[in-house]
């Protein structure tokens, strides 16, 4: 029943994956079918993001409530209606407001699925459910290719997409008997060891704010590279405008490839470990970053940067239980997805205001800043344990 419960776990976060990157890929285009500045697009972003860290932060409450599967189906469930509803949309005004159950249906399936496979599953299962989501985040940009090069509208990719949330909603109605079964199993021991905090609460146990600034600088990092990375290689490395796109790419590929590696060691290191390793990488992909006058390290870097950042994420959700105690865990874990939700809203829209003062070369200067406190915050972490 776990490994069936588990496969059901990696197909929700193919479907969280889905439609987190859509938007960009879609912009070009519906920017101006709207006769708005291109620029909007970070309004309609940084809508999704604040539903995001909404639910986020209610997640605890859900989850006591309503259990893992029913948040799950729901959130999706949402998720499917919002990306309807921009594919009917004929105005700026409608996506604003779609964005809203958008984002509200990302947080609390994000933060419910990861603190149950950080209680329940091994770490190799978290690094490959992060590969899950990788696999979901670079299929969506995908679908809407498809169906913009072959004369169909954004909204048609919308659409496509929604459909298939449609299936995943049908596949967890189906599922649901699987978490019953899982919560009744598991009652005797986690529920009733659960304490509930508030947010106040949470902040005032020992090294949670340590580790809530890590996961806000670890996606500050991550965002901030891959939506820099093809600027920084046009603009201060000489680089052409084709192969510096190709070559982000490959971050993300790094990444989702890295995470799928890291399941068949994760075990054996340690996530404590693990989050070192892949720091390390980080900081060697930056250096080759900085090295002047060679045209092919930087694109060599953001390899390096990927495969660094892989095994992060996935490590500091897999630790939660095992730092603060599983009593605690999910009133964590939901500060813990808010902190990184933040970190990936605000922190590479701050650095196009300071490319714009300083230059674009100020890109790997930038990654180090938060390279290193999330460095200093994790091992914190791991001297108070």
């Amino acid at each position: 029943m776990a490994s069936l419960l588990l496969a059901v776990i990696y197909v929700a976060f193919i479907s969280l994956g889905l439609p987190d990157s859509i938007l960009g890929s879609a912009w070009p285009v519906m920017y101006k079918s709207f006769s708005v500045p291109v620029s909007y697009a970070g309004i309609v972003s940084m809508i999704i993001a604040g539903g995001t860290i909404v639910s986020s932060l209610m997640s605890d409450k859900f989850m006591r409530k309503f259990g893992t599967g029913l948040v799950t189906l729901f959130s999706v469930a949402l998720t499917a209606i919002a990306l309807f509803g921009f594919s009917f949309s004929k105005s700026f005004a409608l996506i604003c407001l779609w964005g809203i159950p958008y984002g509200l249906g990302a947080g609390s399936v994000d933060a419910a699925l990861n603190n149950f496979v950080a209680l329940h599953y091994k770490a190799r299962h978290m690094s490959w459910l992060h590969c899950f989501w990788g696999i979901g985040a670079m299929t969506g940009p995908y679908i809407m290719g498809l169906c913009l090069t072959n004369n169909l509208t954004w909204n048609s990719g919308y659409r496509s997409i929604g459909y298939i949330q449609v299936v995943l909603v049908i596949f967890l109605i189906l599922s649901l008997p699987l978490w019953k079964k899982f919560s009744t199993k598991d009652s005797s021991s986690e529920s009733k060891q659960r304490n509930v905090l508030s947010i106040k609460d949470t902040l005032k146990l020992h090294g949670t704010k340590n580790i809530f600034i890590a996961f806000f600088c670890y996606c500050a990092l991550e965002a901030t590279t891959g939506l820099w990375a093809s600027s920084y290689l046009v603009l201060n490395k000489g680089i052409s405008a084709e192969t510096a796109a190709k070559f982000a790419s490959l971050f993300y590929i790094g990444i989702t490839v890295g995470r799928f590696l890291c399941g068949f060691i994760s075990e054996k290191f340690g996530d404590k470990n693990m989050i070192r390793i892949g720091q390390a990488t980080i900081f060697l992909g930056i250096i080759l970053m900085m090295i002047p006058s060679i045209q092919t390290l930087p694109l060599a870097a953001l390899i390096v940067i990927g495969l660094g950042c892989a095994p992060i994420y996935p490590s500091l959700i897999h630790a939660t239980p095992t730092n603060f105690g599983a009593e605690n865990s999910q009133s964590i874990m939901g500060i813990q997805m808010a902190s990184a939700y933040v970190g990936t809203t605000f922190m590479p829209t701050l650095f196009g205001f300071i490319s714009n003062l300083i230059g674009i070369k100020a890109y790997p200067f930038y990654l180090v800043f938060f390279a290193v406190i999330m460095f200093v915050m994790t091992e914190v972490v791991n001297k108070r344990k």
